[in-house]
């Protein structure tokens, strides 16, 4: 996926060009889904930076 903003599938020809509303609510839960995981990966670098200093 391109991300949440968009309204395309990403796909090639012959394929839907928009997504529907329950389409778009499952990609943004997903987005948000990794960004939380981002950050807790972020924050356990974070730590294990601290404790090697």
């Amino acid at each position: 996926m391109y991300g949440p903003g968009c309204n395309c599938t990403g796909y090639g020809e012959g394929i839907r060009s928009f997504l529907t509303k329950e389409e778009k609510i499952e990609i943004l839960r997903e987005y948000k889904d990794n960004l939380e995981k981002e950050a807790k990966g972020v924050a356990e670098r974070i730590k294990d930076l601290e404790k090697n200093n």
